[in-house]
């Protein structure tokens, strides 16, 4: 914990932030969570832990975040709602209920080596890459309602 602290801390001061406390609690949350997340739930763990914040606060904190590079905001399609996540270099992978909008990190990598492939087809140097599957969560295709349509997403 106290070296994750410290990594964070350094990455903050990298990007030419002052690192402050609830730069630190926002960042720790999002870097410790397997799925984004949006900032009323970032706002909601804050609270539990006793960590006195408002919302804007936690909404202008992510956008510093981001424009810094250390968070990324993710904007799933027919949703208001925006996501943030821990940035790392890489890639990611997420299915997406479009009714409940429940949101399922994938962890195995679906499209192997296409990237290296990509990359030499390109002269393209991918530092990374997102990938995200829209379809109907199990519990929403018992519950009947899956709204099947050509254009559903």
């Amino acid at each position: 914990m106290m070296k994750e602290q410290g990594i964070l801390n350094e990455q903050i001061k990298k990007c030419g932030l002052k690192s402050t406390k609830s730069r630190m609690a926002i960042l720790q949350i999002l870097y410790n969570n397997d799925c984004p997340m949006a900032a009323e739930d970032i706002f909601i763990v804050l609270k539990n832990k006793d960590i006195q914040i408002n919302l804007s606060t936690v909404y202008r904190t992510l956008e510093a975040l981001e424009d810094a590079g250390l968070v990324t905001k993710i904007q799933i399609m027919n949703e208001d709602r925006k996501l943030f996540e821990y940035n790392e270099i890489g890639h990611r992978h997420y299915l997406i209920c479009v009714t409940c909008k429940k949101l399922v990190t994938i962890h195995d990598c679906p499209l192997g080596d296409y990237d290296h492939h990509v990359e030499e087809e390109t002269d393209f140097t991918i530092l990374g890459h997102k990938l995200f599957l829209y379809g109907y969560c199990r519990d929403c295709r018992e519950n009947g309602e899956v709204k099947r349509t050509e254009n559903s997403i």
